[in-house]
């Protein structure tokens, strides 16, 4: 009895000296994924959105986040998709294989797109934050989330700030025949009637025309308040140019994101008059969160040495949220946690982020710019 009572002291004794030297618990790895265009023409957005990610991250892992009573580690996972969808393609696959929590990205519509397909059959949540498509979160992919507003959110908003804002009653449209050129513009026109506008013609041309005079001079007949164009630059460059050539160099012109380019300078050949181009690219931060915003972007600064530009903070609120969703859920695991990060608010450098039932960002901004002075430059944002 005695020989068994000091054996269970001493296994007792062994259990206490073992647990007291035993290693922490292993820290939670959360593994989110970029995609991004890390290289060509796109590459300067893609890095600074990778700052925004590792700014986000960094904050993360010094803050102590606990996702399910355990200590959380989040690590950054970068990859090149050149902007190109079948290199979006594989890239997505590859974060499949790698098991990534979440991912943010692609930068662009056509490389979103395609890799949503990729994440929803692995059940990946999927952020962009520039991919401004409707199509993305059209396909009925309960992963798939944005935190920008999409084409169909800008044209409308346009609509209604003509109508209410810039008070016009008679607006003429052409578009480009393109799927975001016709979608912009049928969007304005919701808008616009919305307001109480009326459309007085509605024109179509091509994505590659060049030469507008017999649908311009049927317009100009027709003596609208403002020309309404769905589609891009180098189209519209030269569309004003003649419209200049036939008396309508003072006739209000305006676009999306489409036009909303410093190319539209070069391209028109000075045939655009001061503050005559109207255009909007999706995003900005209203005056409510602008100061929040200027804090972000001096930490952005002194930590990178250069200032950011459109969408990284967005990324970096997009992180945000992710983590958010995790923590309110408990779990890491993209089944779990998903439900939440679609019905959650979480209060971001750029305002709130919260979605819609297709996972659009509700309620999202656009910035408003107009041309002068040989520059682009922002008039406001408007929701």
């Amino acid at each position: 009895m005695a020989v068994g009572r000091i054996l269970s002291l001493s296994a007792l004794a062994l259990a206490v000296h073992a647990a007291a030297w035993a290693a922490p618990s292993e820290p939670l790895e959360v593994r989110i994924g970029l995609a991004d265009a890390l290289t060509g023409p796109l590459a300067n957005f893609g890095k600074d959105d990778e700052n925004g990610a590792r700014m986000a991250i960094d904050e993360l892992n010094a803050r102590g986040v606990s996702i399910g009573g355990r200590k959380a580690r989040f690590v950054l996972l970068a990859e090149d998709d050149a902007s190109e969808p079948r290199m979006a393609t594989s890239v997505a696959q590859k974060f499949v294989d790698a098991k990534v929590n979440a991912v943010i990205g692609h930068e662009t519509s056509g490389t979103s797109i395609p890799a949503s397909k990729i994440y929803f059959d692995a059940g990946i949540p999927q952020i962009t934050t520039s991919a401004t498509s409707p199509q993305y979160t059209e396909q009925g992919f309960n992963t798939t989330f944005r935190t920008v507003s999409n084409d169909k959110q800008l044209g409308r908003a346009l609509g209604r700030y003509a109508g209410k804002v810039l008070g016009l009653k008679r607006v003429a449209l052409i578009d480009d025949h393109t799927a975001y050129g016709q979608g912009l513009a049928s969007e304005f026109v919701k808008g616009f009637k919305e307001s109480g506008g009326n459309i007085v013609a509605r024109e179509a041309t091509n994505d590659k025309a060049a030469e507008f005079g017999p649908i311009l001079t049927r317009i100009r007949a027709l003596r609208p308040e403002m020309i309404f164009f769905g589609g891009m630059t180098p189209v519209a460059a030269p569309m004003l140019r003649q419209m200049k050539a036939l008396g309508m160099g003072q006739l209000r012109f305006m676009g999306g994101d489409g036009i909303c380019t410093d190319q539209m300078l070069t391209l028109a050949q000075g045939a655009m008059a001061e503050g005559q181009v109207l255009c909007a690219g999706s995003g900005g931060v209203d005056e409510a969160h602008g100061a929040a915003l200027a804090r972000w972007r001096a930490d952005y600064r002194k930590r990178f040495g250069i200032d950011s530009l459109i969408y990284s903070p967005y990324v970096y609120d997009s992180v945000m949220a992710l983590a958010a969703a995790m923590e309110k859920a408990g779990s890491s695991t993209p089944a779990q946690y998903r439900p939440v990060l679609a019905s959650n608010v979480h209060k971001g450098v750029t305002g709130p982020i919260a979605f819609d039932q297709r996972g659009d960002i509700r309620d999202g901004t656009l910035t408003l710019y107009t041309f002068r002075n040989g520059q682009r430059a922002m008039l406001g944002v408007i929701r």
